[in-house]
């Protein structure tokens, strides 16, 4: 992923809930430094950061070579004081946003994974975008996304500022989990959450492999000792099952071909992609009258570069919505849509590579 953008310069006023933590790299309050103290506040970051990674790798008696570069140094991210989770701050640019002048929602999940990958790096996991640790590596094992939910409350618009938090944990013998919160940097105001699940794929086989005792021990270090959940277990619409779409779909559109830029530094279609193939298939008046309240995709299949793929949409019955958390009725929310979705492989096989599962709410006009 590449650094977005320069630093601008500018004095921005702080509130007083968005006080810098002690560790972070950069804040608002940088602008103000003359370049001296810019120079001793970097320095100082970065010795901060080396010696909460020491703390963790001496309880787990491991040495982590990690040296921070110049884009660690710039970017406006951090390890949290306790070294368990991480923080970046984010501008909207210009070309993140869509038609209301809003960040996009493929925008909001490419923050999320640029977020990730930068608080993996942070704790000395490799740099080469699989975020392993020494064993995986030797092993050949790599981290593949299983499900991704995102639930976005108000949109940053452009030249908003968003303060990103990320941290992940285990997900019992078969894999790991992150999650995400997105505030409102003037305001801190939460304007969006997300989880995830990753499973251990081996690289050379592709196959699914449980995680051993001896990567638990390399990356449990760097999470919360006790289960921290950006959506609570109970009641949530991130654990909710997806139904199976039914052909003959209402909404349709096939023959799509990744392009060379859709495919990621691992040589496969990008997660953010599926985002985008599964809303080309949204009927445009719900384009035109709707906001995307939630998204949650499952991820059953891999894509390559040369695949063909389909995407199919139909609206979800009012019995299936009126379903909550794994299929169990629940506490009703104001959706006024919601839809299935399934990207497939074309042909008569019709490969299922991922469904997926949206809500939306009506556009705020404004009178």
């Amino acid at each position: 992923m590449l650094l977005r953008g320069t630093l601008p310069a500018c004095n921005v006023a702080v509130s007083a809930c968005n006080q810098p933590q002690k560790n972070n790299q950069l804040s608002h309050s940088f602008f103000n430094f003359t370049p001296r103290r810019q120079k001793s506040l970097l320095s100082a970051s970065v010795a901060r950061t080396s010696s909460i990674m020491a703390v963790a790798t001496n309880e787990q008696k491991k040495e982590v070579a990690y040296e921070p570069s110049l884009a660690d140094r710039l970017r406006l991210g951090s390890l949290t004081d306790d070294g368990l989770s991480y923080k970046e701050k984010f501008i909207v640019r210009c070309y993140e946003v869509g038609i209301n002048k809003t960040a996009t929602v493929e925008t909001i999940a490419n923050l999320l994974q640029e977020v990730g990958c930068n608080h993996a790096q942070s704790v000395g996991f490799s740099t080469d975008g699989f975020a392993t640790t020494l064993t995986m590596r030797k092993l050949h094992l790599i981290w593949v996304t299983a499900r991704m939910h995102i639930e976005v409350y108000k949109y940053p618009a452009w030249s908003d500022v968003v303060e990103i938090e990320t941290w992940c944990q285990s997900e019992g013998r078969i894999g790991t989990r992150r999650d995400w919160i997105l505030k409102d940097y003037a305001t801190c105001e939460v304007i969006g959450r997300a989880t995830s699940k990753w499973v251990m794929m081996n690289q050379d086989t592709r196959r699914l492999q449980k995680v051993t005792d001896d990567v638990h021990e390399e990356y449990l270090v760097f999470c919360p000792k006790e289960p921290r959940l950006a959506f609570p277990e109970e009641n949530n619409n991130s654990l909710k099952k997806i139904s199976k779409l039914e052909d003959p779909a209402h909404y349709s559109r096939l023959g799509v071909v990744p392009r060379r830029a859709d495919l990621d530094m691992n040589q496969h279609v990008n997660n953010v992609t599926y985002i985008g193939w599964v809303l080309e298939s949204m009927p445009q008046d719900i384009i035109d009258t709707h906001e995307l309240q939630s998204i949650t995709l499952d991820y059953r299949r891999e894509c390559q570069h040369d695949d063909v793929v389909d995407s199919l949409t139909s609206l979800e019955s009012l019995e299936d919505a009126a379903l909550g958390t794994n299929g169990s009725a629940t506490a009703s929310r104001e959706i006024n849509k919601s839809f299935l979705h399934m990207v497939r492989l074309s042909g008569d096989d019709g490969l299922e590579i991922n469904r997926g599962r949206t809500e939306w709410r009506k556009k705020f006009v404004k009178s």
